[in-house]
């Protein structure tokens, strides 16, 4: 399946047509497939059928890696992941095939508020970057084991619409690759723009750990409940 050039692999709910989606991005040097199982482990409430749509990133050369082709959503050129001198090409090119896909589960049905956008570690810095820009209400947007990209212009283009759109931070404390700081920077500076926040850090490293995701399934379903009742 393919939007915007895109390639994706797409997970359907087993009891019926979606009514909600989830657009789930992969990690530096992944694919969709990296975290398509994840489809299966989310806890739900009845009547939620959820679609995982889990793009490819395209391939890219990245500093740090020596120029290397790999998936990647934009290029890292320094070590410091929050550093002022980020790929801003690569990170608004993204972020425009990302809006296309939320605009293809539009078209299939599904309403702008119930669609979550998710990743982790690079996928997740995208997910707030394209969420929190995003021109129309989604239901919550999930960033595991990932930072905030782009944060000085946040305040220019944040959207609107999207102020109140709740947000899950899950970090590790034993993160390498992204440092805690990462995360808690990223939630205090959302927290103090305004945005609601609910920041997890668990005893692990660059992963994702059975805790976490039983948090976010409970942050979801009260993400839907809420949006339901709007």
């Amino acid at each position: 399946m393919r939007a915007d050039g895109l390639p994706c692999v797409e997970v359907e709910p087993e009891n019926g047509p979606a009514t909600h989606s989830m657009i789930l991005l992969h990690g530096l040097g992944a694919d969709g497939h990296d975290l398509a199982s994840l489809a299966e482990e989310w806890s739900l409430p009845a009547g939620v059928r959820l679609r995982t749509v889990l793009p490819h990133a395209p391939q890219r050369a990245i500093t740090i890696n020596g120029g290397m082709l790999m998936p990647a959503w934009y290029d890292i050129q320094m070590l410091d992941l929050m550093q002022r001198r980020q790929d801003e090409r690569g990170i608004k090119a993204s972020a425009a095939s990302i809006n296309a896909l939320i605009a293809r589960e539009i078209e299939r049905g599904v309403a702008p508020a119930n669609i979550v956008l998710a990743g982790f570690s690079q996928g997740g810095a995208m997910a707030l970057y394209a969420g929190l820009r995003y021109p129309q209400r989604l239901c919550a947007i999930v960033a595991m084991s990932s930072y905030l990209i782009m944060a000085e212009e946040l305040a220019s283009e944040r959207s609107a619409e999207n102020l109140a759109t709740p947000v899950f931070i899950g970090h590790g404390q034993y993160d390498e690759m992204v440092p805690l700081c990462g995360g808690e920077s990223a939630r205090d500076q959302l927290t103090a723009a305004g945005q609601p926040v609910a920041f997890h850090a668990y005893p692990m490293a660059h992963q994702i750990c059975q805790p976490e995701l039983a948090d976010i399934s409970r942050f979801l379903s009260k993400a839907f409940d809420q949006r339901a009742k709007v």
